[in-house]
């Protein structure tokens, strides 16, 4: 009966944009605290630390609500999950935060949708409408506008092999959400979260244990902060409730209000590191905002 009474909230159109809200703001912040964390320890363990913590409490509360355990046959499409959605993207772009503004960072990241929309398009059989398209092409235009006009003439070798890291795990990210579509979407959206963060836990592990082995980690109560807030709060919870939007929603609908993230992103370091928002950030703050209403719209 619980599961039911979730589904039918899930559907509610008020309830889906709350928790868009919730998480496009937590997830927003997180970039801050992901590039403050480079100061206290390397960029790998710290995205172990993170997925460990997020993942210890997934498990947690599986076992506290006693979801059980995923089918056998489910395990390895959940590694893959994993490996996709949370051991490629986030060893590339904390690597890519060493070279980059997390801000930029951020709005690299979110063009997943795009790569969400044309995977889906092609593996899911989705249609997209010309107005959704349209969302897409603002949100898009948004994205490189804020990236500014001059960004490939005065940056180095290290900012622009960042970027494509970026990039590539926002492909990445994409294909995991059709993958997921495809193969998981019967299953709990507790399960899912859990186990495939569990198995992407393990991937950023060894690579960390690999490349970081024998480094310093300086823990403070600002880097602990960092480590909670970003494991429980930016994975555990936000992944689970986005696992729930794509059961629920197709895949445009689901990924194109992701793309207000870059903009809270925007707005903390601002607010918080005293970042600069130029006229540029402005009207690509706009331009995602537009695209987001408009790929929201129904028939």
């Amino acid at each position: 009966m619980k599961s039911i009474s979730i589904d039918n909230m899930m559907k509610q159109k008020w309830i889906q944009w709350v928790l868009i809200l919730l998480i496009t703001l937590l997830w927003g912040y997180s970039w801050v605290l992901m590039k403050d964390a480079l100061l206290y320890m390397g960029p790998f363990t710290f995205s172990a630390l993170r997925f460990m913590t997020g993942a210890a409490a997934m498990m947690s509360i599986v076992w506290l609500l006693r979801v059980g355990r995923p089918p056998r046959h489910a395990i390895p499409h959940l590694i893959v999950v994993g490996i996709l959605q949370t051991s490629i993207v986030f060893i590339l772009v904390m690597y890519a935060l060493k070279f980059i503004d997390a801000g930029k960072s951020s709005l690299l990241l979110y063009s997943m949708p795009l790569w969400s929309g044309l995977l889906a398009a092609v593996f899911l059989k989705e249609r997209i409408s010309p107005l959704r398209w349209g969302g897409v092409g603002l949100g898009v235009a948004g994205l490189l506008i804020v990236m500014g006009s001059d960004a490939l003439s005065h940056q180095s070798a290290d900012v622009i092999i960042g970027e494509i890291l970026i990039i590539l795990s926002a492909v990445s990210w994409g294909a995991s959400n059709v993958y997921y579509r495809l193969k998981l979407s019967e299953l709990s959206k507790l399960q899912v979260n859990a186990y495939q963060m569990l198995f992407g836990t393990v991937g950023i592990a060894l690579v960390a244990w690999m490349a970081e082995n024998g480094e310093t980690v300086v823990w403070t109560v600002e880097s602990i902060y960092y480590v909670l807030f970003t494991g429980v709060l930016a994975s555990a919870l936000c992944f689970t409730i986005w696992f729930m939007l794509l059961g629920n929603l197709d895949m445009i609908g689901a990924t194109m209000p992701s793309l207000l993230v870059p903009v809270f992103g925007l707005f903390f370091g601002w607010l918080l590191l005293g970042e600069v928002l130029t006229v540029s950030v402005m009207i690509g703050s706009a331009l995602i905002l537009s695209g987001v209403f408009l790929s929201s719209i129904r028939k």
